[in-house]
């Protein structure tokens, strides 16, 4: 009878052998550092099931959505009997890690982070996988005032001219010190003030699997590098464009030209917000 155990890393426990190139420590890092992942939808699905697999046991779960049958075609883990059920994205979340790894402490957050702010500061790192620019704002900002380094995944699809189709997407890590997503042209005000416009072109929010997958597993890697170092390129700024159409990721152009430094976030601006009386 197969017994699931959580021993620590004797050599007994073969479950993690495979990924032991990552240093000795790294399955006691996977095992106390606090991930946050923001939106369990095509990305935060995949993000969740792969965390679950290399051994990552500390992960916060935010969402306030039901399954719907407009989200099977790209969450992992969704079951058609779930659309019945009306079952919240978080307990499909709860399901599939804990399925993967029984010993992980799933904490789930049936509200939109901005409700529940307290949770997503407990994390060490956090995932984001939301759709609007306005949220990616908020998120990222709530990260650099805690010193959290946030790493963002997102794809959209646009309709040319000539009637083709363009899948394209971003994986960007942000991270105090160092560019945020306005400094290196990611954010703008001219996309912030279009946001009505809705997110492309293509329906409301147009989501397919497969490019979901890519940015995850991409974001799943830069995590691992954070908290292992085993890539040796933690201090690293990442910002990398996806095309969807011919299956690549590389570094986006812009940043070739952003700010060194970031100007948006300085550091005397960190930790909860506090009222100063001042004297006229």
């Amino acid at each position: 009878r197969f017994v699931y155990t959580t021993q620590k890393d004797t050599g007994k426990n073969k479950i993690f052998e495979r990924q032991s190139f990552l240093g000795d420590k790294s399955q006691f890092l996977f095992r106390k550092v606090k991930v946050g992942i923001i939106g369990y939808g095509g990305g935060g699905s995949h993000i969740g099931q792969q965390l679950a697999h290399i051994g990552v046991e500390n992960i916060y779960v935010f969402d306030n959505d039901i399954i719907e049958d407009t989200n099977l075609n790209r969450l992992v883990g969704g079951w058609f009997e779930d659309i019945k059920k009306g079952l919240l994205k978080t307990s499909i979340a709860k399901r599939i890690i804990k399925k993967i790894l029984p010993s992980s402490n799933v904490k789930v957050i049936n509200t939109r982070w901005q409700e529940s702010p307290e949770f997503l500061q407990l994390c060490d790192i956090v995932i984001g996988c939301v759709d609007s620019y306005l949220e990616r704002q908020q998120l990222e900002a709530e990260c650099r005032r805690y010193l959290i380094p946030y790493i963002d995944i997102g794809m959209d699809v646009y309709k040319a001219e000539n009637g083709d189709f363009s899948l394209s997407g971003q994986v960007i890590l942000s991270m105090s010190g160092m560019p945020c997503m306005t400094c290196i042209g990611f954010l703008t005000e001219a996309k912030l003030a279009q946001e009505a416009a809705k997110y492309g072109n293509v329906g409301g929010k147009p989501q397919v699997i497969w490019p979901n997958g890519v940015l995850a597993s991409t974001a799943v890697g830069i995590f691992v590098d954070l908290v292992t170092g085993w890539a040796k390129e933690k201090n690293k700024l990442v910002y990398l464009a996806y095309n969807g159409n011919t299956g690549t990721m590389s570094d986006h152009i812009r940043l070739k030209y952003c700010e060194k430094k970031c100007i948006h976030y300085p550091f005397d601006q960190t930790g909860p917000p506090i009222f100063v009386k001042f004297r006229l």
